[in-house]
């Protein structure tokens, strides 16, 4: 059961081959007798989700259920769930208990959909490996020696070795598509404001958005449509109706103009994965499509520009973790000011508190004009060189990631060389486009991911260019050696 995709499982539960119950439990256990060697899940609710899964069959005997009732899913432990630890990869929300679901959590339930637990994370979404988390690295399903991706490396590992069908991630700077590409899944960054940030823990306000990470194209369009929608509760959701992103996956992608960016295709991309991303384009060539040579010439700004603009926002949005209304609190302080250092000391690791004093001192007096100003103007340019590309082009591809995953360890000591991981993934947060990742060859045993840019609101034409690809390939289909 658990090599078959979410549609296929969806028609598994309505043919009644299988229920609920019985899906939940086989991926339960395979949580129980593989995730000690991936480190993948936080918490896992096993009860609820058997109680979840007896409501699902009972709405399936009743001929009530949608697309997705009774399906496996995992949410990364950065939303909110009601009456679950809810820790954003951290020792200062270890002890946290949400009080209330955040908006993907509870469309989600909506849907019908069985939550398995939570994965693991970077700290905060800090992160481009997943090795800044409390609770530890989580580990590549296909060589684990190697990180995962990050920040929502626990839900595409998850995904990856088969332990849960689909799960939600979120994306700053690319941390849906980098942890997909590294992983070998699918996973898609919806337009900025396309899915509720209610309820998820906030890094960067203007950058974060949600989406699905699963094992193809046709899954992600299927969550989408339950996951997206307009909110009241959060002022940046915008109020456009949804389409069902399933009904146009088979449209015909003749005649497509795919742009080519010069600068995602020159020093620092690692010639293997330059060869894995051309033989995908070839494909699509093959399906009808013309390719159109571009550029991005401020692609450059876009990584000093993010790490100016997101440290900001992080240092205005973990201002709330002081030790006093909840979270963890240092033992015996002597009195206030003590209480703010030493809980946030202890309850921050090292790369949240980095990103936390870069973004202050931007932010400070005498520094304002000189680095957050300049990196806004910055992020113009940015996206008016994706206003003006796509002028041209229906669709921007190339590469997720420079490299396949490196090694555990192999970054951690130099900062900027990690920060280099998502170079072709921040200036499409910059901008507030739509992108995704789908499977494209490996380097060696580790997966090579290939990205699809979109205009605003473009989602469907991406899973639609996605679908069309994974038609005609099986690199999605594979499944890492150990975990069939």
């Amino acid at each position: 059961m658990h090599n078959r995709t979410l549609a296929e499982l969806a028609q598994a539960l309505r043919a009644k081959h299988c229920s609920s119950e019985e899906l939940t439990r086989h991926f339960l256990q395979r949580i129980q007798q593989h995730d000690g060697q991936l480190n993948s899940f936080i918490t896992v609710t096993e009860e609820a989700a058997l109680t979840a899964a007896r409501a699902a069959d009972q709405r399936l005997a009743r001929g009530e259920a949608g697309p997705l009732s009774g399906i496996p899913f995992a949410q990364k432990d950065i939303f909110c769930t009601q009456g679950v630890k809810t820790s954003c990869g951290s020792k200062m929300l270890d002890n946290f208990i949400a009080p209330y679901d955040a908006t993907v959590v509870s469309k989600l339930n909506e849907a019908g959909v069985v939550m398995l637990g939570k994965t693991n994370m970077d700290e905060f979404a800090m992160g481009s490996s997943n090795e800044t988390s409390f609770y530890g690295a989580v580990k590549n399903p296909w060589d684990t020696a190697a990180v995962p991706g990050g920040s929502s490396g626990g839900s595409a590992a998850a995904v990856a070795a088969r332990l849960v069908p689909a799960a939600s991630g979120t994306d700053t700077g690319g941390s849906i598509r980098q942890p997909a590409a590294l992983c070998g899944i699918t996973g898609i960054k919806p337009t900025y404001g396309r899915v509720s940030r209610y309820g998820m823990i906030a890094f960067a306000s203007s950058l974060d958005q949600a989406g699905p990470m699963a094992r193809s194209a046709e899954d992600c369009a299927l969550l989408l449509t339950a996951m997206s929608g307009f909110d009241a509760r959060d002022s940046t959701s915008v109020d456009r109706p949804v389409p069902d992103y399933s009904a146009t996956l088979n449209q015909d992608i003749a005649g497509l103009k795919i742009g080519l960016p010069k600068e995602y295709f020159g020093a620092g991309l690692d010639p293997r994965v330059a060869a894995a991303v051309e033989a995908a384009i070839a494909e699509y060539k093959k399906l009808g499509a013309e390719v159109v040579d571009i550029s991005l010439p401020n692609t450059a700004l876009a990584v000093p520009t993010y790490y100016v603009v997101a440290p900001a926002e992080a240092s205005s949005n973990l201002a709330r973790y002081d030790g006093v209304r909840f979270g963890y609190r240092c033992d015996a302080p002597k009195d206030l000011l003590d209480l703010y250092k030493r809980s946030r000391g202890e309850g921050f690791g090292a790369e949240v508190k980095r990103r936390i004093m870069i973004g202050t001192y931007v932010l400070s007096a005498g520094y304002y004009d000189a680095y957050y100003l300049k990196a806004q103007q910055l992020r113009q340019l940015i996206s008016d060189d994706f206003k003006q590309a796509f002028e041209q082009v229906d669709v921007i591809m190339g590469p997720a990631s420079p490299t396949a995953a490196f090694n555990i360890g192999e970054k951690m000591d130099d900062p900027v060389t990690m920060y280099l991981s998502d170079i072709y993934t921040i200036a499409v947060n910059m901008a507030g486009l739509p992108g995704m990742s789908l499977p494209a060859g490996f380097v060696g045993q580790r997966p090579v991911g290939l990205q699809l840019i979109g205009n605003y609101f473009d989602e469907a034409r991406l899973l639609n260019i996605a679908h069309r690809y994974q038609q005609v390939t099986d690199w999605h289909a594979r499944c890492p050696r150990g975990f069939e």
